[in-house]
């Protein structure tokens, strides 16, 4: 509903990760235009934050976006444990890499600060920031937490790998 709503006004979905970066989808509608080079002709394709909201792929990017902005809460959280405790750290996407001698020390950070991060009611959080920029909207309830102790991801050894 709140996607609807923020893009139907003409503003970009956003929110606010739980490190405090904010996000915001840039998608707008775009103008094709065809460039005819002596060659051949090129199809650019031209999309500035000035022109009008993307509806649809507001809409449609919303969850793995931000469900993408949670991983990369994770993996800065990590990063930031082994940077203070002078571990190296590199990552893409959901790899992570430190020299084989830190291993064992990052999967801790790294399971400890998931463990941290979710320990929060993201969702409530999400929900109560959509109802401050959109109080037109009448939101539902969140579903009901479940019964995962998200400490139990601590000690587990396929967490990640």
């Amino acid at each position: 509903a709140v996607v609807s709503t923020q893009s139907t006004g003409g503003a970009p979905v956003s929110w606010t990760t739980p490190l405090g970066l904010p996000c915001v989808q840039p998608y707008t509608k775009e103008k094709r235009q065809v460039v005819q080079t002596s060659f051949q002709a090129i199809n650019k394709v031209v999309a500035k934050p000035s022109m009008a909201v993307n509806k649809r792929k507001q809409r449609t990017a919303f969850p793995p976006n931000f469900v993408h902005s949670l991983d990369s809460t994770h993996m800065l959280m990590t990063a930031i444990k082994c940077h203070q405790h002078g571990i190296p750290f590199a990552a893409v996407h959901d790899s992570y890499w430190t020299l084989p001698c830190h291993v064992d020390a990052m999967n801790t950070y790294l399971r400890r600060q998931f463990a941290i991060l979710y320990s929060f009611d993201i969702l409530k959080e999400l929900k109560e920031s959509f109802e401050k920029s959109c109080p037109e909207v009448a939101f539902g309830e969140l579903p009901r937490s479940g019964q995962l102790d998200i400490n139990s991801v601590i000690d587990s050894e396929y967490f990640f790998s």
